[in-house]
């Protein structure tokens, strides 16, 4: 059956939660659609950023936050992919270097600024520009706050998106996973491989020794966090098995899907794309092999639209 977004919540202020000691999580309720988690690192001279994000309205709000903190300027910022929630407001950090996996910068540069198209609600954009990587790495680059190395690194294939990368703070026991991880919303891989998030969150991050861990949205967490999101993408692939088997389209599938456990999480609609994405993961749709390794074999714009479907017609629920 079809369904819509979660109702309008009394969304919270954002919350700056000191993970480990100059490391900083900026938690942005309710973690739906564009209202994404970042963090950032003081060191002696400088701060460094992970994402920005999607308004200006949010983007300064967070600013003005990290200089609560420390009076340094933002002189790196990192983007662990191209989503607009985490990008928008890369034009708002000044003279930072923006750091992000070379895929990455032709992602946003392919996607271009912020627009209203009628797949959300409305949203203020505000004055923001595109400001794509400045500095771009094919596998991994080691920055320094100060004595402090961060490890930024790529997934080493499509997972959320064709451009994921980590931030590890090995001294702090801090990884900052962006949107390989939901902590209480759906996650979503339209753009990614379903399969590949299974492989990137059992292989790369679930070996890391992490303390905390800093979900793209949602609440800080640890590695239980990881199977919860594991389980939910191989529920997706069995559904999507089933429906090919059936000869069902993904939303006709979608639509016969009880979500079960999943039911109550935020931006349910996710299923949708979840399982565009799934077909094409198993070669149902696509290319000749149906892997879609770098997003392209899926009709993103169909996709969307039969979100829209499912949500009873109406534009996907937006707050930011």
């Amino acid at each position: 059956m079809s369904a819509s977004s979660h109702d309008h919540p009394e969304l919270g202020p954002p919350e700056l939660i000191e993970v480990a000691d100059g490391v900083y999580a900026y938690v942005q309720p309710d973690g739906s659609w564009y209202i994404n988690n970042t963090g950032f690192v003081v060191g002696p001279s400088s701060v460094i950023s992970i994402d920005g994000c999607s308004t200006e309205r949010r983007t300064r709000a967070y600013l003005d936050r990290i200089a609560t903190v420390s009076p340094a300027p933002v002189s790196m910022l990192i983007n662990t992919h191209h989503h607009g929630d985490h990008t928008y407001g890369n034009s708002l950090f000044g003279t930072a270097t923006i750091i992000a996996q070379e895929k990455c910068r032709d992602e946003m540069i392919a996607f271009g600024p912020p627009g209203n198209t009628g797949i959300w609600e409305p949203v203020d954009w505000g004055n923001v520009t595109l400001a794509p990587p400045t500095l771009t790495f094919a596998d991994r680059v080691r920055l320094w706050s100060g004595d402090r190395p961060l490890e930024v690194s790529y997934v080493g294939q499509a997972a959320h998106t064709s451009n994921d990368s980590l931030v590890w703070l090995p001294e702090q026991e801090v990884l900052f996973c962006g949107d390989l991880l939901f902590n209480g919303g759906t996650p979503f891989l339209l753009m990614g491989s379903l399969r590949g998030a299974i492989d990137v969150l059992t292989n790369v991050v679930a070996p890391i020794p992490a303390r905390v861990i800093v979900p793209g949205h949602g609440a800080p967490c640890d590695h239980q966090l990881i199977g919860t999101v594991v389980g939910y993408l191989e529920f997706v692939l069995a559904i999507a098995q089933r429906g090919i088997d059936a000869g069902l389209s993904p939303l006709e599938t979608a639509r016969q899907t009880d979500l079960g456990e999943y039911d109550g999480w935020l931006d349910r609609e996710r299923i949708v794309g979840n399982l565009h994405r799934a077909y094409a993961d198993l070669g149902a749709a696509g290319g000749a092999d149906g892997s879609s390794a770098d997003g392209s074999s899926v009709d993103v714009i169909a996709a969307l639209t039969d979100m829209i479907a499912y949500n009873g017609g109406q534009p996907l629920s937006c707050y930011a």
